[in-house]
């Protein structure tokens, strides 16, 4: 399978990696009390809504010993040819689908207004399973919307999705917080850990590619910023991240 029309990465959207004199810039201009963690990978639970919540950290390590940009915009990218608008509300989207287990903690800032969380927004998240297929037609699988809760968060319970079309294993992301906008991209994972979960079963019944993302030039153009940093979670993985939105 391809992804024919996906869209190269935006050039008005700022891709700021983690450490870079960008996010130092805009911590500075964001800066406020610490407030929720931004950094993908922390293992700690949400906290509970909040009528007001102070701006997340620019950046935070994650117990991976990776971090990933906090407080900046998210690099924009094409939504494919397998995004459907279902707005199938809920967190657990794996209906059943075997894989490496995988929770996804987001919160949603809006950087162009101090940082502050975004709630209401819908979130949709949709990728590719073990065998690298999409749902289509009337499946849904791997698929969900959630909403933002008054700190900007939600969360999706997925497994780790599998590769495909010589392409990055990723998960695409859409955010809707009104009618009229929203912003598209995706996450990608660390080589290292893609290639330990591709030994394992139910992922090895194919041969895996022995480097799943650099091959990809949308990885080498966005996987600074983009790319998730899992945290060991039970029998599968955890990561969080902030996505910064106009």
């Amino acid at each position: 399978m391809t992804e024919n029309g996906i869209s190269r990465t935006s050039r008005r959207a700022v891709l700021l990696a983690a450490g870079s004199a960008g996010v130092a810039a805009l911590t500075a201009a964001c800066s406020g009390p610490a407030g929720p963690r931004g950094a993908a990978g922390q293992a700690s639970a949400p906290a509970p809504p909040a009528a007001t919540q102070p701006p997340p950290k620019a950046q935070s390590p994650s117990p991976s010993g990776r971090s990933t940009p906090g407080c900046v915009l998210s690099v924009e990218s094409g939504a494919g040819p397998y995004y459907l608008d279902l707005d199938r509300v809920r967190s657990d989207v794996t209906e059943g689908r075997d894989g490496v287990p995988f929770r996804l903690d987001l919160t949603v800032v809006r950087v162009s207004d101090g940082c502050r969380p975004v709630a209401g927004a819908a979130v949709d998240v949709w990728h590719a399973d073990v065998s690298g297929v999409y749902s289509t037609g009337g499946d849904t699988f791997l698929r969900g919307t959630q909403v933002t809760d008054a700190a900007g968060r939600c969360a999706f319970r997925t497994i780790v999705p599998g590769w495909y079309a010589g392409l990055a294993p990723h998960i695409h992301f859409k955010v809707r917080p009104d009618h009229r906008t929203e912003t598209t991209s995706q996450f990608f994972f660390p080589e290292d850990l893609l290639v330990r979960v591709y030994a394992l079963q139910p992922y090895a019944r194919r041969s895996a590619p022995e480097h799943p993302n650099t091959r990809d030039s949308r990885y080498r153009e966005s996987g600074a910023a983009m790319t998730l940093a899992p945290a060991p979670d039970g029998d599968g993985y955890r990561a969080e991240y902030t996505v910064g939105i106009a």
